[in-house]
């Protein structure tokens, strides 16, 4: 009998489990290739997905920042115009508590719904940004056309005001030459004297004894004078002694008016109606004591202003 000393059997066996090792080794391998390869396609497109995030928060950030800007512009507009600003200090406030939230995300944290919010709340902030633009450009030109309109009507009104100053001056330079054509003048003035006896005594010269003068006369008549109205006139006469006082007694019918702002002393005065007809006034004073010798002077006014004026002379 023939013995079979061949291994063959078992040889093949142990090839067979080799085969199947290496071809599990190499599926293993390939698998963790796999997975290795999907994980950093998977990290790749995460990376990729936050770096999109956060340029979209950036440009977010910018476009309120923007917008920012323009509020802040458009309130100092509204501000200069002298109006008031509340509204767009209400969305300046809306706008920094947006930029304070965004600002607070977190890297590849700006969600897609938060962009579309965010996103939304600028396009309504950017609307509401140009309705205020036009509202605050029809302001201006409202403001320049009401400011043109007020320059003309001041023009108008320093016109019209120069006018009436024209006119007031005009007529106060008119009514001041009025007043002046229309004073009264005293002419033919006289001076006599009457002594103890009542008898008068004339002299061409104007010079008397004063021991003899009782009374002095003055006589005079008013001028005609077309322009002063026809009523009552007041009629003052001062009687100056040499030494330069007017002759003063309230019981002979003395008194105090105004000549030129200051109080004059005057010796006596009539009452006349002045008609226009070169109508005679005479003044009859009686001093009561001695007169002083020396040159006196008669002055007569009308209404504060002088009207006569004429000297004589007691020895």
């Amino acid at each position: 009998m023939e013995q079979d000393n061949s291994p063959e059997p078992k040889n093949n066996n142990k090839w067979l489990l080799l085969i199947a090792l290496v071809l599990l080794l190499v599926g293993i391998n390939g698998f963790l290739f796999y997975m290795n390869r999907q994980k950093t396609q998977q990290n790749e497109q995460l990376q990729s997905e936050v770096q999109v995030k956060d340029t979209k928060l950036e440009e977010q950030i910018k476009q309120y920042e923007a917008l920012k800007a323009d509020f802040e512009r458009q309130s100092q507009e509204v501000q200069g115009m002298g109006l008031a600003n509340d509204s767009l200090e209400a969305k300046l406030a809306q706008i920094n508590a947006d930029l304070l939230r965004l600002r607070s995300f977190k890297a590849g944290s700006f969600s897609i719904a938060e962009q579309r919010r965010f996103k939304q709340r600028a396009a309504n902030f950017e609307n509401q940004l140009r309705k205020k633009d036009e509202e605050i450009a029809q302001l201006k030109a409202d403001n320049e056309a009401l400011y043109t309109e007020t320059t003309t009507l001041k023009e108008r009104q320093n016109k019209l005001t120069d006018t009436i100053s024209t006119v007031v001056r005009s007529n106060q330079e008119l009514s001041e030459k009025v007043n002046i054509a229309s004073r009264l003048q005293a002419e033919n003035i006289r001076v006599g004297v009457v002594n103890a006896r009542n008898k008068e005594k004339d002299d061409d010269d104007n010079e008397f004894k004063a021991k003899r003068v009782e009374k002095v006369k003055v006589t005079f008549n008013l001028a005609r004078n077309d322009v002063s109205p026809k009523e009552t006139k007041q009629i003052m006469m001062r009687l100056i002694e040499p030494d330069g006082a007017a002759l003063y007694n309230l019981s002979t019918g003395g008194g105090t008016f105004t000549i030129d702002g200051s109080e004059a002393f005057y010796t006596a005065k009539q009452d006349i109606v002045f008609d226009n007809t070169r109508q005679p006034v005479q003044f009859l004073y009686a001093k009561g004591a001695a007169y002083k010798t020396g040159l006196h002077t008669v002055e007569l006014y009308e209404g504060g202003v002088m009207i006569g004026k004429t000297t004589f002379t007691l020895k």
